[in-house]
């Protein structure tokens, strides 16, 4: 009975103290612990979205698609706020297309390959702008006249690529014929004429840079818009003048078919894929090497390692190859632009970019950085290791930005203009400069 008593009394003494401790030291306790909660909360989220670039594939590698949710959000809505405007705005766009005789076109259709090559913009957008609903047949009215001449489909029996060699002078001929049998021309200098130049350097119309560079743009297009599949982000000769980049042609039947055999999201066996012209030794052509050297380097480098699926030789089949595949390497050629590009995205493969400063097609249209990687030049040799990171973290976000339908369509061009196609996306960007278009063509014709 001692010992129970006992007991209870140090069992109250003990309960007071702790009463006493709780309230001097308690609250004081629990502030700190709050605080350093908190602290802990805000420092994370401050290493989450400030990490510092120590790896140098990380530094390499341009592409960054691990965008927050919100910052998401805000950009979507935008976008959708903009696309309803331009789908208003182009209710009342406004283009005439020049019926001109059929030497500047449509004979060159004879050859079938004239269609469906990767230059062939220059006949889908035509074809698309003559059924349109923008199209008008009172030229009075119209905000831009279109003047379809075909300059890419003259194409060499030997080699196969087009020579264009006789652009300038078909070019020109068509402006004599329209500036002499109606004034819309003269009338704004051509400021609102559109021409199409898909070829390798666009209006400068040849393969070679410096050729292209010493050539220049001809005098009589430098004040209309081009829509040209060259473009870079530093000043070059042969964008000095108004322009939109666009995609090369891929044809969208083709896609079609192939990804009825392969689904999009179906089984992706190869690692990275490159099908193309590849030298083992790259020749000097005048001082030029092809790629830069870069896909010989690509092949050096690569060419043992069973990771990269590297052809030189082409092949019918080889958009099966594409949607096989997680990365597809578009490297520069001659000029930095590829078709590669277009058909990497339209199959779902990871498009990896290596040409230095080039500007992508309708990049107001095509989240490039979401969808795409960007390698410099100087560091192709690191490729494997920038593939493995990307594989190992963010693959599966890029992905998911790449499969998104709209991003296909922005970039394939159809007989018909399909809402939120290439054609689509050109007339959007035109609409935009309407106002432009008709300042400029004011202060032209005082």
């Amino acid at each position: 009975m001692v010992m129970l008593n006992r007991f209870t009394r140090n069992k109250k003494r003990l309960s007071g103290k702790m009463k006493l401790i709780r309230s001097r030291y308690g609250f004081r306790h629990l502030k700190w612990i709050l605080w350093l909660v908190v602290s802990f909360f805000f420092f994370i989220r401050f290493i989450s979205h400030h990490q510092p670039s120590t790896n140098s594939l990380r530094r390499t590698i341009i592409s960054n698609s691990q965008s927050n949710v919100i910052s998401r959000a805000i950009s979507e809505s935008k976008s959708t706020e903009v696309l309803r405007q331009n789908q208003d705005f182009m209710k009342d766009l406004k283009v005439y297309v020049y019926e001109l005789p059929s030497k500047y076109n449509v004979d060159w259709l004879s050859n079938e390959r004239c269609r469906n090559h990767l230059f062939a913009s220059e006949v889908a957008i035509h074809k698309a702008l003559m059924n349109s609903d923008v199209r008008t047949f009172d030229p009075s009215e119209a905000d831009f006249f279109f003047v379809p001449v075909y300059v890419s489909c003259n194409f060499s029996p030997v080699n196969g690529f087009p020579f264009i060699g006789h652009a300038r002078a078909l070019i020109s001929s068509a402006i004599e014929l329209i500036s002499s049998e109606l004034p819309f021309w003269n009338r704004s200098n051509g400021s609102d004429h559109v021409f199409v130049a898909s070829h390798d350097y666009g209006s400068c119309f040849h393969a070679m840079e410096d050729r292209a560079v010493a050539n220049g743009i001809p005098e009589f297009m430098k004040n209309s818009i081009i829509l040209q599949t060259f473009g870079v982000k530093h000043q070059h000769p042969c964008q000095e003048a108004e322009h939109v980049v666009i995609p090369p042609y891929i044809s969208p039947e083709k896609v079609q078919s192939t990804l009825s055999q392969s689904p999009i999201n179906g089984r992706r066996d190869i690692f990275a894929f490159f099908r193309g012209k590849m030298e083992v030794h790259p020749k000097n052509v005048s001082g030029r090497f092809y790629s830069k050297r870069v896909r010989t380097e690509i092949l050096q480098k690569y060419g043992n390692d069973r990771r990269f699926y590297l052809k030189r030789h082409r092949f019918a089949g080889y958009q099966s190859e594409i949607v096989r595949s997680l990365f597809c390497l578009c490297p520069l050629g001659w000029a930095p632009w590829s078709p590669r590009l277009v058909e990497a995205v339209a199959l779902g493969c990871v498009p990896v970019i290596i040409a230095d400063g080039i500007r992508l097609p309708l990049e107001f249209a095509v989240p490039w950085s979401e969808i795409s990687l960007t390698v410099e030049e100087k560091d192709v040799g690191k490729l494997a290791g920038i593939l493995d990171y990307v594989a190992s973290t963010n693959l599966s976000s890029i992905q998911q930005n790449l499969w998104d339908r709209k991003v296909k369509q922005a970039l394939l061009f159809h007989d018909d203009v399909e809402h939120g196609d290439a054609t689509w996306h050109i007339l959007v960007a035109l609409s935009e400069r309407v106002g432009r278009s008709s300042r400029r063509a004011r202060l032209l014709s005082k």
